[in-house]
């Protein structure tokens, strides 16, 4: 069997267009050769592809089923030629992200989803790692790319640009001590245990946010809405998991007496100074840069 791409173009054109004459137009070529093409890929697939007893052709049963197979394979080639293409214009095969959670993923959506418009050929890996994790896997170099939480000090390898302030609301459960206070203040927190997001390093910036005697690590935030549900803790969580999670259905979130607004937490994208940076990846830095984070309504 020897099948050519010329043969299943014009048996695609045949069966879109209705006829070979109509194929042939399509295509920019003789009648005659559309004819021959899809008759020799007939031969080749001992299979008939169309009914040609009335006027114009008609796909055969068989001929139904294989078109969806050629058409697979042409838009395969079609992705194959946008490959090498991209690849000679230094586009890169492949990049990573390293995402903090605390980055809303409303927003990682819509700008990947332009990424993917401007880059459909580049294979994107997405990683959540939390906090000075997201440096690590960048310092590295397991990821081009990532956005985190500011870090007091940062690698000088690494280089990194503002993104803004993340609100951070605490909320605790309906039924927890905190919740019974008209406004609560900074030593009562002490009191109770607090949920807070934890890396896999011991490090001062896991400790950051702590206010409390008694801490819970947990690797996710979203868990962290959870276990807040259920009474065991306090917590500082991100506005948007705080906003988006079912588990947030009930939640309290008490005035403070320190502080009239949420606690702010600083984010940047970062990336390594040493390791250039290809057309897409320098196109994500400027657009996530450039991305102004969204602010909660009634803030």
């Amino acid at each position: 069997m020897s099948l050519s791409l010329d043969q299943l173009h014009a048996f695609a054109a045949a069966a879109e267009t209705g006829s070979f004459s109509a194929a042939a137009r399509q295509l920019g070529k003789a009648q005659s050769v559309i004819s021959a093409a899809v008759a020799n890929l007939e031969v080749d697939l001992d299979a008939t592809l169309f009914d040609r007893s009335a006027r114009y052709p008609v796909l055969t049963p068989a001929g139904e089923r294989l078109l969806l197979e050629a058409r697979v394979i042409l838009e395969r080639c079609e992705h194959f030629r946008g490959v090498a293409k991209s690849l000679g214009e230094g586009v890169e095969s492949r990049l990573t992200l390293a995402v903090d959670e605390l980055y809303p993923e409303e927003t990682l959506g819509e700008l990947l989803t332009e990424f993917s418009e401007r880059f459909p050929s580049v294979e994107l890996e997405i990683l959540f790692p939390l906090m000075e994790d997201v440096s690590r896997l960048v310092l590295s170099q397991c990821a081009d790319l990532g956005i985190m939480w500011r870090q007091e000090i940062l690698p000088p390898e690494l280089g990194f640009h503002a993104l803004g302030w993340v609100a951070m609301p605490i909320i605790c459960a309906p039924d927890h001590p905190l919740a019974a206070q008209p406004r609560v203040d900074f030593e009562e927190l002490k009191r109770y245990r607090q949920l807070m997001v934890a890396t896999r390093s011991d490090s001062e910036e896991k400790k950051r946010l702590r206010v409390a005697a008694e801490v819970w690590w947990v690797e996710s935030q979203w868990v962290i809405v959870e276990l807040v549900k259920r009474r065991l803790g306090w917590a500082f969580v991100p506005w948007h998991v705080a906003a988006n999670s079912p588990a947030a259905a009930g939640l309290v979130s008490p005035q403070l007496t320190f502080q009239d607004q949420d606690w702010p937490v600083a984010m940047e994208i970062v990336w390594h100074k040493q390791r250039p940076l290809g057309k897409a990846a320098t196109w994500l830095k400027e657009r996530v840069s450039q991305q102004a984070l969204p602010v909660p309504e009634g803030r």
